[in-house]
């Protein structure tokens, strides 16, 4: 790996394949990663013992993960470390000043929008933004904080004239679904990729000829693996916010660029109906101060 981009897409390719990893496989990778001293260096024979298993378990999770071997993954890891980004993230405590608390929020959100800057497939982000223009029926799902998401992109859509349905309960996830067909696409918000509800209306909307998306923080989600297109973000979990906080900027910002991606796609229409949807909320606004 030479680029930048390429660096920084080290930690959240390792991040997103978690998910596949057995327990004790997950506990390799994190004692790797909690290891300050962690560089070129580190002998395979340390990070064994670290861990608590052979060297040959180690050697066969870095192929899990996609590495030649450990001398792959620790050469990506350690320049990984080296990235200005990677010092970005830092643990919140409770015993931080106020400062401190704005500092370790803010730059936690700029290391997942860099991370996912640097991992986001544009070959799939071109597809999504071709299905949802030329989509005859919207459906968007989610549950908890993804179904707000959900609910702020539909309302960005909704102002260009591209209309979509937000379900957020799962009774009217499967309802909804049952009735797509082949020309109607269907988004699944979830940040784990896990939420029973969603996945199983990703299901029943493919069943039905439908095409699905979905936008997650784990590209090896249940999710991730039933869907036709994945957009991934990433972000790094804390005790007080957990992985939601960041993950959720990250994908708003995915799917900002996604809605002017389909509005460029008929830019007229898309002008004409945000003329249209404004001047329906003038009387609504209060801009003078009388």
């Amino acid at each position: 790996m030479n680029s930048s981009n390429d660096l920084k897409a080290v930690g959240p390719r390792i991040r997103m394949m978690m998910p596949r990893l057995t327990p004790l496989e997950v506990r390799v990778v994190e004692t790797v990663f909690g290891l300050r001293d962690f560089s070129e260096d580190t002998a395979l024979k340390d990070i064994a013992t670290e861990a608590g298993v052979s060297e040959a378990m180690v050697v066969k999770i870095t192929k899990k993960l996609g590495f030649s071997g450990y001398r792959d993954f620790r050469s990506a890891v350690s320049n990984y470390n080296k990235l200005p980004t990677a010092e970005m993230h830092q643990e919140l405590s409770v015993e931080d000043s106020s400062r401190e608390i704005i500092q370790k929020v803010f730059r936690t959100s700029i290391h997942a929008l860099e991370e996912t800057l640097a991992i986001l497939d544009v070959d799939a982000f071109d597809r999504a933004a071709d299905l949802l223009m030329k989509a005859g029926q919207r459906d968007f799902y989610g549950v908890g904080g993804s179904a707000q998401i959900a609910r702020d992109v539909a309302h960005k859509f909704l102002r260009i004239g591209v209309r979509a349905g937000v379900q957020d309960d799962s009774h009217m996830m499967l309802m909804s679904a049952s009735l797509l067909g082949a020309d109607d696409v269907a988004v699944a918000f979830s940040h784990s990729g896990n939420t029973t509800a969603v996945i199983d209306a990703v299901q029943l909307a493919r069943r039905s000829g439908a095409r699905t998306i979905a936008i997650t923080n784990y590209g090896g989600s249940p999710l991730a693996q039933i869907a036709d297109i994945v957009l991934c973000s990433t972000a790094q979990g804390s005790p007080l916010m957990g992985e939601n906080a960041a993950a959720r900027i990250a994908q708003l910002n995915i799917l900002d660029a996604l809605f002017v991606a389909v509005a460029q796609r008929n830019y007229d229409a898309a002008e004409k109906n945000l003329e249209k949807t404004m001047s329906a909320v003038a009387s609504k606004r209060k801009d003078k101060i009388v």
